[in-house]
Order: structure tokens, then C-alpha cells, then sequence
């Protein structure tokens, strides 16, 4: 366990140093980046177009987030395995341990962000709420939902190479289908029933209570999540497992 605590460290540290290496700015992206999304976004649907949506700069930069590291850690895990190829050659090396790699590398990224949201929401509204005390908890719960699908498109792009075109495709669907600049009530009855089915429609909802509302999150909501997560945590860390008996054949 203390070993592979360890080499989790060691990796993201090198996927860090390597990510920025020759930048400029450095780590400084990952603010920079939602940063001038929200600002494009907050111009197209807060100026020109106008949702009138309360505390709409808090609204919106929650949703940037959130989704940022939902969406970069995937496509940045389809290649977990394929630009691994050393490790993966190694004898006795945790090949599951670079999906996690990734994700964790991303969460790295949302965490860096938080203060520059917190202070948005404190301008905004004025206030965070006791509520911030569930933030760990619908964080952690986003981290196994993504580690989950990170195991997946790791899996299948070792066989279909086209995995992470595909996947970028979904991936700007799936941005169209979550509430990351509107809200979900903008949507009409009749296809709302096909947006729940979107479980960041529940993570992003619960981030915007406690940080916007000031309240907990549902709990039901997110007890029916955990549990959904952790299934296709366990399912997918399966098909990972056996599918990794034929990784370095494939490479």
C-alpha cells in the first residue's frame, strides 16, 4: 500500500514536470485555461445572449471546472497505456495505476483552481456557507466516476486507436448535454427525463449548492451516485485487469 502510494506520487510528479516542461507559465495553465473559457463563455451566454441565470460569473466558472477535469482527464487517459510503453514492459509494474495517474494529475489541476472559484463566489454572492464541508465529499465522488471511465478508454484505445477521436467527439456532445452554462430548468419537461441520465448533471448540481446556495447537496442524489460509480468502478477495473494480459502484444 505505502509502495504504491509512492509510486502514484512519483508518477504524477513526472507527469506534471513533463506536461510544462519548456512552458512559460508553467502549472499556471491550469488556471489560465478555465479562466479565459469562463470569460469567453460568460461573454456569449451572460452578455450576448443573456441566460439571466443569478450569480451567473459563479455559475458558470463552477461548471468550467468541473467539467474541465472530467473531460481532460478522459482524454488524456486514452493514451494512458499506449505513452507508457517502458512502464507497461517492466516486469511486476501496476500497469492500474496509470489511469489513476492521470486523473489524479487532473485533480491536481481543479484543486489549484478552487481558491480562484472561492474568491468569485465570496465577490459574487459575498459568502461560502458551512456547506463547504461536503465539497470533499462530491470531489471524491467525481474522482471515482472519472477514474472509472478512465479505465475504460485506456482499455479500449490499446486495441482501437481511434478510441480518443471518437471520444472527442462524445466528449463535445456530452459538453451540450450537461449543465455547464445553463441551467437545468431551462430544459423542457419532455427531454429533462434524458438529461438525468448524465450523472455530471448531479455532481455539477451539488458543487453549485454548496458553493452558490450555500446548502448540502442532495444526499439521496449522491448516495445513488456513489454507489452507481463504485459499480462501474469495479466492472471497469475488471475489463481493465484482464484486458491488461494483452497489453504489451498490442504494443
Amino acid at each position: 500500500m505505502v509502495h504504491a502510494r509512492d509510486l502514484l506520487r512519483e508518477l504524477v510528479a513526472r507527469d506534471m514536470k513533463l506536461r510544462y516542461k519548456r512552458s512559460v507559465l508553467g502549472i499556471v495553465w491550469s488556471l489560465l485555461n478555465p479562466l479565459l473559457q469562463l470569460l469567453i463563455l460568460y461573454f456569449v451566454f451572460g452578455v450576448l445572449l443573456s441566460l439571466k441565470i443569478p450569480h451567473y460569473a459563479s455559475f458558470l466558472f463552477t461548471g468550467v471546472l468541473v467539467w474541465n477535469w472530467f473531460s481532460s482527464s478522459l482524454l488524456f487517459a486514452t493514451g494512458a497505456i499506449v505513452d507508457n510503453r517502458e512502464l507497461i514492459k517492466r516486469p511486476g509494474f501496476p500497469i492500474a495505476i496509470l489511469p489513476t495517474v492521470t486523473v489524479t494529475s487532473h485533480l491536481i489541476h481543479f484543486l489549484i483552481a478552487i481558491p480562484a472559484l472561492l474568491i468569485c463566489v465570496v465577490l459574487d454572492i459575498g459568502q461560502v456557507t458551512t456547506a463547504i464541508v461536503a465539497l470533499p465529499l462530491v470531489i471524491a465522488l467525481q474522482f471515482i466516476l472519472t477514474l472509472s471511465f478512465a479505465y475504460l478508454v485506456a482499455t479500449f484505445h490499446v486495441t482501437f486507436r481511434d478510441t480518443q477521436y471518437l471520444l472527442g467527439v462524445l466528449l463535445q456532445l456530452l459538453f451540450f448535454l450537461s449543465p455547464v452554462f445553463y441551467d437545468l430548468t431551462a430544459i423542457p419537461e419532455r427531454y429533462r427525463s434524458l438529461l438525468v441520465l448524465n450523472p455530471l448533471v448531479y455532481l455539477i448540481d451539488a458543487y453549485r449548492k454548496i458553493l452558490i446556495h450555500g446548502e448540502l447537496p442532495s444526499m439521496a442524489a449522491l448516495a445513488v451516485l456513489g454507489v452507481s460509480a463504485m459499480g462501474l468502478l469495479a466492472v471497469s477495473y475488471i475489463v481493465f485487469i484482464r484486458a491488461s494480459y494483452h497489453f504489451v502484444e498490442e504494443l
